[in-house]
């Protein structure tokens, strides 16, 4: 995958995913699509995803957007990005194995806080990976592929004020973003091979809740 596609996957596990997307994906074609543990085929598991048409497109309706300012018009393939993402949603509750997967943002963005709390408990690491043996593979990358193109400079000030900010706060270790080829790589752990942040301390967690608000929306849990 090239390096702009990388810098636009959201969320620090979705650095893990876009390496092992082709193996999930071929795995996906090979064998066992059909089959999950606990999925289900029914309609209901999927009946709190919004319906794209008023959910994907709220400044088109003409009222104002969710904070009271005026609406403006949408990116170009901001709709396909979040149909893409509600279809592989769709897929993760049904063939994933996850019932209890969220939906994505009205912006198209997974609710990545959510995933990575899901993927965290005991067996559930492929929340973040498309599902069980990749099943949901192929509706991931096109949900990557279809997401509108970023402002690498304003999303490298974003992990940039962020990074300080983890810093203000005690995590003294955590590494600023760098810029490479024109796109915004991020920060955090200065040996992501052996990780030397503990994320799951108290004071990590701390740190990320008073920081949240520097990251722009898509760059959650990017660094």
């Amino acid at each position: 995958m090239n390096p702009t596609t990388t810098s636009r996957a959201t969320a620090r596990l979705r650095l893990t995913v876009l390496a092992a997307l082709p193996v999930l994906v071929l795995s996906a074609a090979c064998g066992g699509a059909g089959d999950s543990a606990g999925g289900t085929g029914k309609s209901d598991e999927i009946a709190s995803v919004p319906d794209t048409p008023s959910a994907s497109r709220p400044a088109d309706s003409g009222g104002s957007g969710t904070d009271g300012s005026a609406p403006s018009t949408a990116p170009a393939g901001k709709s396909a990005f979040y149909d893409a993402q509600v279809k592989y949603v769709q897929c993760m509750r049904v063939k994933g194995g996850y019932k209890d997967y969220p939906d994505p943002k009205l912006s198209g963005h997974l609710d990545w806080t959510k995933i990575e709390e899901i993927s965290s408990r005991p067996g559930q690491n492929e929340a973040a990976k498309g599902g069980r043996n990749g099943v949901c593979a192929p509706e991931l990358q096109r949900a990557m592929l279809a997401e509108p193109k970023r402002d690498q400079q304003k999303d490298y000030e974003s992990m940039l004020a962020h990074a300080k900010c983890m810093r203000d706060n005690g995590v003294s270790r955590f590494t600023n973003p760098t810029m490479s080829g024109g796109n915004a790589q991020p920060g955090g752990d200065p040996n992501p091979a052996s990780p030397t942040i503990d994320t799951n301390s108290p004071a990590y967690k701390q740190a990320r809740e008073a920081c949240a608000t520097k990251l722009l929306d898509g760059l959650d849990g990017m660094q």
